[in-house]
């Protein structure tokens, strides 16, 4: 255990220190304080009844409306029917220890499920904009312990945590100690990077054995020797990213056609040629394409792409200028985002045209197999990555059902891949993912109909120009509901801006682009 624990330390240390760009930034990580306790929420309820809204159950379904959802202490207990569609919906009555919020006209959904976060910020600031954003659950893939049992007790204002240990190992034989150890320590799961074979060949077998579920990062040094299809085939049950699923797909070679002076730790070249990686695969459609995608469908394995996190690739002034930073940024996340040759995911050394076009076919190319994978059927869920390359928590996921969308995902599609997928991809779908009786209250309220535009679902709202000719903001998410517990997700947004504001009066920081000097 003492070993275990000692590699933890050692991994978070790493990340935190991977997260900095000058001293003083180190100490600041080192020293981030932890969760305060929750001073916000109303609930649970002996029985709450969110009444007349139209719900988007998670599962695919078309929605139902008018409707409501009964909830009692933290489980869901019934929904149903209390309006027909053209005709006015009465209004609700509410009865003696009953706590009723009329939503008519409203939308519910159930609470969404980012499968791929990173806790590398201060955690309130972070968990805040997960919440404000109706993210009720995430998994956290490499730690996420430390908070996991606060959460689950609602002592504190945050997400459900599923914890993913960091694990590795320079044996099969100390593989196999460390997932044990994991598995004692209260892991939920494993997350991988870039290993041995045989390292990996005993990591998953044990962690079978153990009942764990797994996650790889697989990283491009080690993808030479082992792909998504072979980590497939060992037992991996999620990759992240597309690392290894190009590389089961290349046309005229076994290995990326790198350039012979590329080397690994230059970050533009690295993620430069990331993005001319899907050119070199057999066409879509074609006899190995459709094998590899058949046998991963086969093998009941799960794809958590993050579009999103590599978007600033294919177009870096959108996301370097997206309107969210100036509020909801921190100088410390600002100074870590910008190009810099020490900051992980700062590799804009001189960023050109060319590149964002390669990266631009990339993407079509990624999302056709995605959209492929999900309509053979085939798992996707939804992960943001958030905290890098300009991808900024909460904003960062909702951004990912944009571009699930411009995938070919039906928005209903969409939905699900937040919800039940990502549950699906938890194992635990028994009382996560979808609206149903028996299903932890974990919900999320917004005023518009996200189905007909995401952008409602920022906390930055979407424009709208009113009936005057004046430009409005609609939307935001209204209410998110965690364990029958009510958050006024506004708020949280607005606390978090709060918490951005004062750092930045107390660093005397604004917001300047790179390479501009005031």
């Amino acid at each position: 255990m003492k070993r275990f624990l000692l590699l933890s330390i050692v991994l978070v240390t790493a990340l935190l220190v991977s997260l900095v760009t000058s001293p003083a930034d180190v100490s600041a990580q080192r020293s981030r304080p932890s969760a305060p306790p929750r001073a916000e929420g109303e609930g649970p309820f002996d029985r709450l009844i969110l009444y007349g809204a139209t719900v988007i159950d998670g599962t695919g379904a078309v929605p139902m409306g008018a409707a409501q959802v009964v909830i009692e202490n933290n489980r869901i207990t019934r929904v149903g029917s209390v309006g027909t569609p053209g005709l006015p919906i009465p209004p609700p009555r509410q009865r003696e220890g009953e706590k009723v919020i009329d939503l008519r006209g409203m939308y519910i959904l159930p609470g969404f499920i980012d499968v791929h976060v990173h806790i590398n910020q201060d955690p309130e600031y972070v968990f805040k904009l997960w919440m404000g954003h109706g993210v009720t659950t995430v998994r956290v893939v490499g730690g996420g312990s430390d908070f996991k049992a606060k959460s689950e007790a609602n002592e504190i204002t945050a997400p459900r945590i599923f914890a993913y240990y960091s694990a590795g190992g320079n044996t099969p034989e100390d593989a196999r100690r460390i997932v044990r150890e994991a598995k004692a320590a209260g892991a939920d799961g494993l997350k991988f990077f870039g290993l041995r074979p045989e390292v990996y060949k005993a990591l998953l077998d044990e962690a079978k054995k153990q009942g764990l579920r797994t996650a790889c990062h697989l990283s491009q040094n080690q993808v030479a020797r082992t792909n998504i299809l072979d980590l497939a085939r060992m037992g991996l049950t999620t990759m992240e990213h597309w690392y290894g699923l190009p590389e089961s797909l290349l046309k005229d070679y076994t290995i990326q056609d790198w350039p012979l002076d590329v080397v690994y730790n230059n970050e533009q070249e690295r993620f430069g040629q990331a993005g001319r990686l899907w050119s070199q695969t057999v066409p879509p459609y074609s006899d190995k394409w459709n094998r590899v995608m058949n046998e991963l469908i086969e093998l009941d394995f799960t794809m958590v792409p993050t579009l999103t996190i590599y978007e600033a690739s294919r177009d870096l002034m959108r996301a370097r200028r997206a309107e969210w930073h100036e509020e909801y940024t921190l100088p410390v996340l600002w100074r870590f985002y910008e190009p810099s040759r020490r900051s992980h995911g700062a590799y804009w050394y001189y960023w050109t045209t060319e590149d964002e076009i390669e990266w631009k076919k990339n993407y079509q190319l990624w999302m056709t197999f995605i959209n492929e994978y999900k309509n053979r059927g085939g798992r996707v869920a939804t992960g943001s990555d958030s905290g890098f390359i300009y991808n900024l928590f909460g904003f960062g996921y909702i951004r990912e059902f944009e571009l699930l969308q411009e995938t070919g995902f039906h928005p209903l599609e969409v939905v699900r891949a937040a919800t039940l997928k990502g549950a699906e991809a938890l194992g635990a779908t028994e009382e996560l993912g979808t609206i149903e009786a028996g299903k932890f209250a974990d919900l999320v309220v917004v005023e518009e109909n996200p189905l007909k535009n995401f952008k409602v679902l920022y906390g930055t709202g979407a424009i709208k120009l009113n009936e005057d000719n004046e430009a409005v903001r609609v939307g935001g998410v209204k209410y998110t509901i965690k364990d029958g517990i009510v958050y006024d997700a506004k708020k949280l947004l607005a606390d978090v801006r709060e918490m951005v504001k004062v750092a930045k009066e107390t660093e005397n920081f604004e917001i300047v682009q790179p390479g501009i000097k005031k």
